[in-house]
């Protein structure tokens, strides 16, 4: 046993929300803010052509790439494909080789992999809140989302 006293895992906040316009295969954004403590960060991004599912799956992706530390994590999605895929579904694909119970190949498996990889390193919880029903949060990471989006679907700034 180590004289070296162990460091209590911090604990995470994260709200995420992630879109396409159209769906599919129009622009995407996602986004996430993380709160521990008295910090705050806030991120996102987007792609050109994508799924309201891909972005759901970016944006705690990213959210959780972007903890330096495996830490005790509590994620907030509206997403019921996010929740219920990492939470029901995924350990039957794992076990399945990435087939649905229907034998087809997992949609968005990539994205699944990755998720499922960082999600390890932490203690999670995986939270589902109504989509536009007024919680500041979820409206907040809406907003942030769709701002991506559409500065993706402006695509790169032109200098005079």
């Amino acid at each position: 046993m180590s004289d070296t006293p162990t460091e209590p895992m911090p604990h995470v906040t994260i709200y995420t929300d992630g879109g396409a316009k159209p769906n599919p295969d129009g622009p995407g954004g996602w986004a996430a803010v993380l709160l521990s403590g008295p910090h705050e960060r806030a991120i996102s991004g987007g792609e050109p052509s994508t799924t309201n599912n891909r972005m759901e799956l970016m944006a705690a992706i990213m959210a959780l790439e972007t903890l330096k530390n495996p830490s005790v994590v509590t994620l907030y999605t509206d997403s019921q494909y996010l929740r219920t895929g990492i939470t029901e579904w995924i350990a039957n694909w794992v076990r399945k080789g990435w087939k649905t119970a229907s034998g087809g190949a997992v949609k968005n498996q990539d994205l699944w992999q990755r998720l499922d990889a960082t999600a390890k390193r932490h203690r999670m919880t995986w939270r589902w809140v109504k989509a536009h029903d007024g919680h500041p949060m979820n409206e907040r990471v809406d907003a942030m989302a769709t701002a991506a989006r559409e500065a993706i679907a402006r695509g790169p700034r032109r200098s005079a």
